[in-house]
């Protein structure tokens, strides 16, 4: 088994499985996040996060700013990034990366084929449909625990 060490979050990818990132924007100007609805088969309609498959070489920050170039028309400038979460399936096939990125203020995104809308939505909300394996995540309370920390502290500097 071939593991390659990344920078970014210090995480180990292994490279015989599938690796995929997401981002979970968080505005510090409207105190709200932002979900994509998805275009695709299998989850159409769903709410999620900007992000997908790590390509061969890629960094999990290469990733991040591609996928949200692609998805997003940038990658906006942020206060903070950091990694939440590392889901790996029972199989050991897939990984998925999570990243909260806290940015100072929304922005419109320039959606491509792969997402049909977007919504900023006050912290505490959930759309629904919520894509399955973004529905775990929150589930999870240690992501909860980091990303209420995160922006806790980041706003609060906000109004000071």
């Amino acid at each position: 088994m071939y593991l390659r060490w990344w920078r970014m979050g210090h995480s180990i990818v292994n490279e015989n499985q599938i690796n995929a990132v997401g981002i979970w924007f968080y505005a510090l100007d409207t105190r709200r996040n932002l979900f994509l609805m998805r275009n695709d088969k299998k989850y159409h309609g769903c709410w999620g996060l900007p992000g997908g498959k790590i390509e061969t070489g890629e960094s999990l920050y290469d990733a991040l700013e591609r996928e949200c170039r692609e998805e997003l028309g940038a990658m906006p400038e942020y206060v903070k990034l950091t990694p939440v979460e590392k889901f790996t399936s029972d199989n050991n096939r897939f990984s998925y990366h999570t990243f909260f990125c806290v940015i100072e203020e929304e922005f419109i995104p320039e959606l491509n084929h792969e997402h049909v809308g977007y919504a900023w939505i006050d912290s505490g909300l959930i759309p629904k449909p919520l894509h399955p394996g973004f529905w775990s995540t929150l589930k999870v309370d240690d992501v909860a625990s980091k990303i209420e920390q995160v922006r806790d502290l980041y706003t609060s500097q906000c109004e000071i």
